[in-house]
């Protein structure tokens, strides 16, 4: 089976990957020449944990290939897969899917015999309709079905992701575009991965609502730890209790300073627009995008409280700037909303992670200083803000850094330290929806 992944970013290199790990002969074709090059040598343009050694083995296999020719390998295709970026449009929220068509009007003119055309792009309702109509306006004879199969990845875990998923949805039409979905997924047999078969506007609408759903359940925990503060409570106790009931679940149900990444925000912003476009209310997702926007404010207003009331001329160490542990991205990270809210005020920040330096110095102010290790970015800082919980940051010798620092204020909107271990090593101790 020939498999051809139209992008060559995070969802198309990882899922290319894993289906070459398959068996199958998988090529990423990318308009980017110069990531082709870079792929071409064995350098991944992105962190994912596991993806190098991945990649690495399904070259030298000769199962995976790279390329920017489209047109030299749509023909030969089985399935081609979408895997375009699908970034929020400026102004209104909405999806841009100007690389889906784009992509679809170039599969179109080189298709040869019966292939089916994948949308692996989160995309919303009805965009599988207008490629199937942009295929058959751009190649009235072509022979193909279209079949909507939504990833499911989280940066940090995507490979585990993939080759164990909760579920495969596959939406499609025909027998035949099921008969190559199920022969492509059909390695996970063994291990009994379920998969659901619907309709395409289903299949294009699980993602979504999946993805809002989760972050709801990541606003109303931000949510009950505010008031956890204002009433004496403890999230985490909170948290324990309501996620023992099986009708609810333990995950998701995490305080912090906010959610941010690549799926969260867009996808929120996205289905309310959805909703909007076919005169449907959806009240809830648009106060989990306002909850989540007002959690950054309140972070920033925790970090100037346990400053005194000003932040004003003092030194901020800052650990971890991506929006999670265990990747690269800072899409929609807390810290681009938190920290140039602090420098503007006349804070100084120094700021470790240990993989998001590059992707943080794009977007974050010149104002920031980053540094190599843990020890240099908080000396003499007057405080310390554990911004991301990577697993460097959990087993900190508290000790040593009250002794390097100039202040003793620790700030940890992850919740990852206790009270206890904070004031034995002499630190003053601020945490999310714990009284601490």
């Amino acid at each position: 089976m020939n498999v051809v992944m139209i992008g060559a970013g995070y969802v198309g290199l990882v899922s290319g990957t894993c289906f070459a790990e398959f068996g199958v002969n998988v090529t990423c074709v990318d308009v980017d020449n110069d990531k082709i090059k870079q792929l071409e040598k064995g350098e991944i343009p992105i962190y994912e944990p596991g993806l190098v050694d991945l990649v690495d083995k399904n070259v030298k296999a000769g199962r995976l290939h790279f390329s920017s020719r489209l047109e030299e390998h749509v023909p030969d295709a089985d399935l081609v897969f979408i895997a375009v970026g699908t970034p929020t449009r400026r102004g209104d929220g909405h999806a841009d899917l100007k690389y889906v068509y784009a992509a679809a009007e170039e599969i179109a003119k080189h298709l040869q015999g019966y292939t089916v055309i994948v949308d692996k792009s989160t995309v919303p309702v009805g965009t599988a309709r207008n490629v199937e109509r942009i295929i058959r306006e751009t190649n009235p004879d072509a022979d193909f079905d279209v079949a909507s199969n939504p990833e499911f990845l989280r940066e940090g875990a995507a490979i585990s992701d993939f080759m164990r998923p909760d579920r495969v949805v596959i939406g499609v039409e025909s027998a035949r575009a099921e008969a190559l979905l199920r022969e492509l997924y059909r390695p996970l047999n063994l291990i009994e991965a379920p998969i659901l078969k619907t309709g395409l506007e289903s299949a294009e609408l699980i993602k979504y609502a999946s993805n809002a759903f989760l972050a709801t359940k990541i606003s109303f925990i931000n949510e009950i730890a505010m008031l956890c503060e204002e009433v004496g409570a403890d999230v985490h106790a909170v948290a324990k209790g309501m996620g023992m009931d099986g009708r609810i679940g333990r995950k998701f149900l995490h305080p912090g300073p906010g959610y941010g990444g690549s799926c969260f925000p867009k996808d929120t912003q996205a289905l309310v627009r959805i909703a909007q476009e076919h005169g449907t209310s959806s009240r809830i997702v648009e106060a989990v995008i306002e909850v989540n926007a007002a959690q950054k404010a309140r972070m920033i207003k925790k970090i100037r409280g346990a400053l005194g009331g000003s932040e004003a001329g003092k030194t901020i160490a800052v650990l971890g700037l991506t929006f999670k542990p265990e990747t690269d991205d800072m899409r929609d990270a807390p810290a681009l909303a938190i920290l140039p809210a602090l420098i503007d005020k006349g804070a100084q920040i120094r700021a470790h992670d240990p993989q998001g330096v590059e992707e943080a110095k794009k977007h974050l102010p010149e104002a920031v200083t980053y540094c190599d290790d843990i020890l240099s970015t908080v000396e003499n800082a007057d405080a310390v803000v554990l911004m991301t919980e990577w697993n460097a940051y959990r087993g900190l010798d508290l000790e040593k850094l009250k002794a390097i620092m100039t202040g003793n204020t620790f700030i940890d909107l992850r919740n990852v330290y206790e009270a206890d271990q904070m004031k034995k090593a002499g630190l003053e101790y601020y945490c999310v929806g714990r009284t601490g």
